[in-house]
């Protein structure tokens, strides 16, 4: 649909709907998707995948060439790789600067908001146009020039609601961490998270673990990918995870042999369908991000 509206839009989605059979009524929410165009499709196939945990109407916000006319040129799929809808909406000129506008009508009535940036998102999510129609904002630093400092900087613009995916990959790390102490092992006296370099992620579970162990953590760097291992010292031996895969982990305990561990690593809509599963605030995530940021200050 090129040079629409999103009345225009609104009415195509009711007339498609009756087409295949997919009321609108077992929808669950509204997935706002903020990305570029070299981003699109990655982003869309991710929500799409998420969403059929999660039956959503997915709007994909995609700012186009600011010098050409102001129009809005749209694409609608229902029924495609998706339990719901998905309206891929192709802002162009001074529109850029008005997507609220543009997708207020098109939002779900009485239903959450959830609204996703996959690369370049706002200082203050809630305070952005669009990131105000969300009961949930998701962000990704691992798209930021530099990953740790935008995972640090997300404290400063933080409004409950808000959460990151570099926070959501280390779910898995932080349910295995926290099953190797269901019996005591004694008290953890340091340690370290090894990661490849610009890790925002290892960041995060330095600074929980930190916390949860009231134990000094750091951050040290490894080849990778991605996060490789925790080592924690304690006065009778140790507690490791080592990654050697993609898929397994070994994990190390005093008294006890060695053990291997499922410790896969996710695609963004298993990340993604996560974060789905939860609308109210992550306050162990604020804390997180709180503490990542004042270490950062603390090495400035």
């Amino acid at each position: 649909m090129g040079a629409t509206t999103a009345s225009d839009i609104s009415s195509q989605l009711t007339r498609l709907r009756h087409q295949v059979g997919a009321p609108a009524v077992g929808m669950v929410l509204t997935l706002v998707v903020v990305c570029d165009e070299s981003h699109q499709y990655d982003a869309v196939r991710a929500a799409s995948e998420a969403s059929r945990e999660h039956p959503s109407r997915i709007l994909a916000v995609i700012p186009r060439e600011r010098e050409e006319a102001t129009r809005l040129d749209a694409e609608i799929r229902v029924g495609e790789l998706t339990t719901g809808e998905v309206v891929l909406l192709r802002l162009y000129g001074e529109l850029r600067e008005h997507a609220d506008s543009v997708l207020s009508p098109l939002l779900l009535p009485d239903i959450p908001v959830v609204v996703w940036w996959p690369n370049n998102a706002p200082e203050a999510p809630a305070k952005d146009p669009v990131g105000a129609f969300g009961q949930r904002r998701i962000t990704d630093a691992r798209s930021a020039g530099d990953s740790v400092a935008a995972i640090r900087s997300r404290s400063a613009g933080y409004t409950p609601g808000d959460t990151d995916l570099a926070w959501t990959r280390i779910t898995p790390w932080r349910s295995l961490l926290a099953a190797a102490f269901d019996q005591p092992v004694g008290k953890i006296l340091d340690g370290y998270v090894e990661a490849e370099p610009g890790h925002p992620s290892a960041a995060l579970l330095a600074v929980w673990l930190s916390d949860r162990l009231d134990a000094p953590i750091k951050v040290t760097e490894s080849k990778g990918p991605g996060l490789t291992t925790v080592h924690l010292r304690l006065k009778g031996g140790e507690v490791v995870v080592k990654r050697q895969d993609s898929r397994t982990a070994t994990l190390v305990r005093p008294g006890q042999p060695d053990r291997q561990v499922a410790l896969a690593r996710r695609p963004t809509s298993d990340l993604l369908a996560e974060e789905l599963r939860r609308l109210d605030p992550d306050e162990v995530y604020a804390a997180a991000i709180q503490a990542a940021a004042s270490n950062g200050s603390k090495r400035s």
